[in-house]
């Protein structure tokens, strides 16, 4: 998982559903990321695998809460949706102060999902740590990952920039440009707008033969 100071969002995103919440109560959804052991991590080329480096001390970084957004709401709206948390940052700069998750990079992490019972005494503004009751607290071991500031396996960085909707930068500008003028052919008869000849022309020269077979039936 890639971390920067300036904080990059965490991808893939942790994604959940609830059940069995009483439906008229209101929760906060609430997440943080917890070391998976005390160990320092290097990457082995050769034998393309993760070896312990060290021991590393987490004592000097406090795990930060991260409240979702649509907290607090109802049982009932919680249980009707998928929970989303693709807005959460990773940093590696321990004096971050917008509130980004906090990790050192070559470390194990495993993200954990809180389900806090909303009540008077409890103030979003002020919920910086885990109350003391009324919590329900999740750990998926799938979830688990090591961070880095550089992939170092070029196949995982294939795959991310393929897939993370935040990498399109990244990708191959032909392959874009392509898409965007399959898009834009498409939108065209689709509408029955009359485009410029020239505008056809120049998005049929781009569109492989197969495509242009598939837009004649």
């Amino acid at each position: 998982m890639i971390i920067t100071k300036a904080g990059r969002r965490m991808f893939p995103s942790v994604r959940v559903k609830v059940k069995d919440l009483d439906p008229f109560k209101q929760y906060y959804i609430a997440m943080d990321i917890i070391p998976v052991d005390s160990k320092r991590y290097r990457y082995v080329y050769h034998s393309s695998q993760w070896m312990v480096a060290g021991n590393t001390d987490h004592s000097c970084i406090t795990p930060r809460l991260y409240i979702h957004p649509d907290s607090p709401c109802s049982g009932e709206t919680w249980m009707r949706q998928v929970i989303s948390f693709d807005r959460v940052k990773l940093t590696n700069n321990e004096m971050d102060d917008k509130g980004h998750i906090i990790l050192q990079s070559m470390h194990k992490y495993k993200p954990r999902v809180h389900v806090i019972v909303h009540s008077a005494k409890l103030d979003l503004a002020q919920i910086h740590s885990l109350p003391d009751e009324g919590v329900k607290t999740f750990i998926f071991k799938e979830t688990e990952f090591t961070t880095v500031t550089a992939y170092q396996n070029q196949q995982i960085t294939k795959l991310k920039i393929d897939r993370n909707p935040f990498a399109k930068g990244f990708r191959d500008p032909g392959r874009n440009r392509l898409e965007k003028n399959i898009f834009l052919l498409i939108s065209f008869c689709y509408c029955q707008v009359q485009p410029d000849s020239r505008m056809i022309l120049f998005c049929l020269e781009l569109i492989p033969n197969t495509f242009i077979k598939t837009a004649q039936y």
